[in-house]
């Protein structure tokens, strides 16, 4: 039986890895702002919600005294803002506002440094302990995106798993950065595959297929570390 810790898992992605990745008798921490649909499923995993604000230390406090003296198997952080309007093709960086700015880099980058740092000991309590950071194609070289804060903070996720992989190198603690493109994260892990890609024309990918590359890296030895996945749809020409 695992334990794992997922951030950012009351729809989309998230809700996916909180269906798709345990078994039953596994213990699903959920971290999020909003109750995640997943409590409600009966499936003989045990789903606990964690209501946490990133953008609040008070809010991390609460979660470690929860998880105090918890063993955590599995983590996954799957957070990620960007800036309003970003994906448009009237986008403009220079019209970005320099408090949104600051709260992006924030989100992105600090709180993933800050939660993470302190569930190490909970890691290390593991035989096999998995850090899995979700980043995003946007993080990678030549993909033509002009978000200057969501890149920066995608290149910057990167740079984060490089780094804390070298320090938890001597606990057996394996830590994998995933980079999907544009995800078909409107349709429920529950409705299939199937939907996502006709809905889409396959331009986007279904969230099944980052659950089955995350249970894949779940199920490798402590001799295994994956350092980094890049998983664009084949159709995008830029990634």
């Amino acid at each position: 039986m695992k334990n794992y810790i997922i951030f950012g898992a009351s729809k989309g992605l998230g809700d996916a890895f909180s269906k798709g990745l345990p078994q039953a008798g596994d213990q699903v921490w959920i971290v999020s702002r909003t109750k995640p649909r997943s409590l409600d499923v009966a499936d003989g995993i045990q789903r606990h919600w964690l209501e946490v604000d990133l953008s609040n230390k008070d809010h991390k406090k609460s979660m470690i005294g929860a998880l105090q003296g918890k063993k955590i198997d599995v983590l996954i952080y799957n957070v990620g803002i960007w800036e309003k309007e970003g994906f448009e093709e009237h986008y403009d960086f220079e019209k970005d506002d320099p408090e949104e700015i600051a709260n992006i880099i924030h989100v992105n980058l600090t709180s993933t440094i800050t939660f993470i740092q302190s569930l190490l000991p909970s890691l290390r309590a593991a035989e096999n302990g998995k850090i899995i950071l979700i980043g995003s194609t946007a993080g990678l070289s030549n993909t033509n995106n002009s978000q200057v804060s969501f890149v920066a903070s995608k290149f910057g996720l990167r740079g984060i798993t490089n780094a804390l992989r070298e320090h938890v190198r001597k606990d057996g603690i394996a830590v994998t950065c995933i980079n999907p493109g544009e995800l078909a994260a409107e349709i429920s892990f529950e409705e299939g595959a199937e939907k996502a890609i006709e809905m889409y024309e396959g331009t986007r990918i279904p969230v099944q297929d980052i659950v089955s590359i995350a249970k894949c890296i779940v199920s490798l030895s402590k001799v295994s570390c994956v350092k980094e996945i890049n998983i664009p749809a084949i159709t995008d020409l830029n990634a």
